[in-house]
This record gives structure tokens, sequence and C-alpha cells, in this order.
């Protein structure tokens, strides 16, 4: 008796082999509409975190604290930060606000604009400190250790040393312009050891290589140029350890120091 024909062989197997691959038949897959759903309800989501932070009152600019101010108050730095009260807080550009700030307020060396959620904005200033007063009529302008000269004031501030430029007539001076040496002068007291910066009265420059401090109780100090400050500051303690009542340093050239007077 003759088999099954080959048409025959082949329709069986369609119907012994099942339409999915094994397992499937227990994976649950979403409708169409339920996709729909799912799609309408995370726009809702994000449309309403969008109203939120843009559109609603509940996140918006009701106040600005700042921190860090000394010789500055509060009320100068937030009436240059110019902060729009009432805006939506996300829209608040903190870039914008502290290069506002440090271009109308030079005081300002750095400062740090932050969002205080959900009402606030945080200034925290770095102000300018001085290391050196180059007098101008009666009154003084102050110079920080990066050589900016940042304000003017009418009282020199306790224990910052006065800037003379006597190289008036100085080949350094036509060499290296005053701007220059003013830097040298501010990299000298910027170096100083604690003690003798709180002690410098006036740094005196006469040229590049012609720097001298005159410090309290009638003490003077040659310093020499600029260079090797952290060796000069070294020998300047020591020495003035070794003969704490000389009058007189010479630290120009820190190997071959010196000390007279007193």
């Amino acid at each position: 008796m003759a088999g099954p024909t080959t048409a025959r062989r082949g329709a069986a197997r369609q119907q012994d082999s099942p339409a999915d691959p094994p397992g499937a038949e227990g994976r649950w897959r979403p409708s169409r509409t339920q996709l729909i759903v799912t799609g309408v309800l995370v726009l809702l989501l994000g449309s309403g975190a969008v109203w939120a932070l843009y559109g609603s009152p509940w996140l918006r600019v009701e106040k600005v604290r700042t921190t860090g101010v000394d010789v500055l108050t509060p009320a100068e730095v937030e009436a240059a930060a110019a902060v729009p009260i009432g805006a939506p807080l996300i829209s608040v550009d903190a870039d914008v606000i502290a290069e506002r700030l440090r271009r109308k307020v030079p005081r300002i060396d750095s400062v740090d604009v932050v969002r205080a959620w959900p009402h606030g904005i945080g200034l925290k200033v770095t102000e300018r400190q001085p290391v050196l007063l180059m007098k101008k009529g009666a009154k003084f302008i102050e110079v920080d250790a990066k050589g900016v000269r940042f304000a003017t004031v009418d009282r020199a501030p306790k224990r910052v040393p006065i800037l003379e430029l006597t190289a008036r007539q100085s080949p350094g001076l036509r060499r290296f312009g005053s701007a220059r040496l003013v830097r040298e002068a501010v990299r000298v007291a910027g170096g100083l050891p604690g003690g003798v910066a709180g002690d410098t009265k006036v740094v005196r420059v006469a040229s590049y290589d012609s720097i001298s401090l005159e410090l309290t109780r009638g003490r003077t100090v040659n310093w020499g140029s600029g260079e090797d400050g952290q060796v000069k500051a070294r020998v300047l303690t020591a020495l003035m350890k070794a003969a704490p009542d000389a009058e007189r340093f010479d630290v120009s050239a820190p190997t071959a120091p010196a000390v007279s007077g007193g």
C-alpha cells in the first residue's frame, strides 16, 4: 500500500508546527490602544513638568542671599546682580549674572551663582584682597596679588604696604614699563613671610632688580629682584631670628646674605 503523498506530508507538518516559537504564547503584548494611552500619559507628564518649571507660580525667584562679603555689603552685590525676581527659577542664567557682577563690581574676584530650590538664588562671593596700595592724591588704589587695581579707597587698609615707584629716570622703567615693575612689586609683597608681611610699611621699586622693603622699627630689607622669592623669604626669616636687633638686611643675593646695624 502506497504511503502518503508529498503534499499530504507537508500539510501534516504545518498542522503539527506551532505558529509562534515555544513560550511565545505566555508573553504579554500591549495592544495598539494601550500604546496610544501610554504615549498620551507620557506627553501629559512631560507637559506638566515643563509647566511646573516655567509657567507655574510655585518655582519662581522670590529671594536672593549673598555670602562671603567683607568690604562689600549684600545690598551692593544684589543690586549689581539684578537677579530677576519673579522669573522662573529654572530660567535664571547663572553665567550672565556672574559676568555682570565681575564687570560692575571690580572688588569681586569670583562668584558662584546657585539655584536654591524652590524660590532662591545664592551668590557666593570671593572678594579681591589688596597686597599693595598705590597713593593717588589723598586716596589709595588697592592692588591684588594678580596685579589688578580694583578699588580706590579713602583710608589705607591696615597691614597693607604702600608701593613707591622711584624708577622715574631708571633705564629699567624704559625697558620694562611701569606695569611690569608694579607686577614685580606685587610678586615680592605676595611672597613675603607672614611676620615680615605684617611689618612691611613700604615696598620701594627703584628698578627691576632693585626692590627694597621698609619695615616697622626703622628696619629695611634689600630684596633685589622678584626672582627666587621663596628662597629669599626663608633666608630673611632665618636672619631675623639670628639677629633680631639688626636694622638692615640684604637678601638680594640669597646665597650670600648680610645684616648690619643694631
